[in-house]
């Protein structure tokens, strides 16, 4: 049965005032609110109808009304304003972002953390296979007379900043050379291949050796860190919301968070781009109701992970998609600067 207009707004006016206050809605309220047109008879009539289609469910016989999963759903789609960002949510984002940031995770935990400090809930980040990113260069600056900054360069932006310790007779030459060398061997191969192909070896001399297997190393050691990589922010401020008063369903929700095994499919989706919202049923047994909205944040148009947001399906999801989509864009705007920044970084490093 298709929707009238009518009960799209209806439908609206109860997603609007239970996301505001937690409490079922009323017809008195829906008129008082939202509807002054309407007659609080015509509003319990289409309330009920509703009910019956599946988009309303009424806790009490004497209650009034709250949306289903269904209701969030047609929301999020067709019905939810656009919502601009305050200039103090914009501070925010500034203020995470205006400071020199250059490691993947760096930028995706920054990510998490503005999320959840703007939502007041819990922001997440995930870091999906780095054995797919691209080596471009690969940097290395003597920093002190026994050691030295390596910096790797990958599609994605700078993926690491290591150290490694060197001879102390080692001349500034050496890494310049080691660095064009090492740059040549790795060029254009992925992470996945440097690390399991055992033929690049080969191309390296006996000179770069040491150096060549210290950055196999880093390599590894990133992708075993890194790889699928769950980031949690503000998990506590999920006891602020009045779902999780209810002790079992603040239980089954923090196993979910606790469970990267249980995370990763709820985070993982076939979409590439662009925003996606999954909103999990209500009593779908010991599952937790919950709502997850999540952006894929790009550099030079690669994915390098996601971000977003988990909490009760009772969520402000305009502002929520708001705060993504401008972090979105901040984001994909960080990729030149991160290079930047670490070629400043080597070239302070080596002054």
């Amino acid at each position: 049965m298709a929707l009238s207009e009518r009960k799209e707004k209806i439908i609206k006016a109860v997603v609007d005032s239970y996301i505001d206050s937690c409490e079922p809605v009323s017809s008195a309220d829906i008129k008082e609110r939202h509807l002054p047109s309407l007659s609080t008879a015509t509003i319990r009539n289409e309330l009920a109808t509703l009910e019956e289609m599946g988009y309303l469910d009424q806790p009490h016989t004497s209650a009034g009304r709250v949306p289903t999963a269904e209701a969030y759903k047609l929301y999020v789609e067709k019905l939810m304003p656009e919502r601009k960002l305050t200039s103090g949510e914009l501070e925010i984002v500034r203020k995470y972002f205006d400071h020199k940031i250059t490691e993947i995770g760096d930028v995706l935990r920054s990510t998490a953390k503005v999320i959840s400090e703007i939502t007041n809930l819990t922001g997440v980040a995930y870091i999906p296979d780095v054995r797919r990113a691209v080596i471009d260069n690969i940097k290395i600056v003597k920093l002190t007379e026994k050691s030295a900054l390596v910096i790797i360069v990958t599609n994605l932006g700078v993926l690491k900043d290591a150290t490694l310790s060197v001879a102390e007779d080692v001349r500034d030459e050496y890494f310049r050379s080691a660095s064009s060398f090492i740059t040549n061997a790795f060029s254009g191969h992925t992470i996945g291949e440097v690390c399991d192909c055992d033929e690049l070896v080969f191309r390296i001399t006996e000179e770069y050796k040491a150096v060549f297997d210290t950055i196999i190393e880093i390599l590894k050691s990133y992708v075993v860190d890194e790889h699928g990589k769950v980031m949690l922010e503000g998990s506590s401020k999920l006891l602020e919301q009045p779902e999780y008063a209810d002790v079992g369903k603040a239980k089954a929700m923090f196993r979910l968070l606790e469970s990267e095994k249980e995370l990763l499919p709820v985070l993982e989706s076939n979409e590439e781009m662009g925003l996606s919202i999954k909103i999990a049923p209500e009593k779908s047994g010991d599952a937790p109701e919950c709502a997850v909205v999540t952006a894929t944040l790009t550099n030079n148009g690669v994915n390098i992970g996601k971000a977003g947001v988990i909490g009760p399906i009772r969520m402000d999801y305009s502002k929520i998609v708001s705060v993504l989509e401008y972090i979105e864009k901040t984001v994909s705007g960080l990729s030149d600067a991160n290079v930047r920044n670490a070629d400043e970084e080597g070239k302070t490093a080596g002054e």
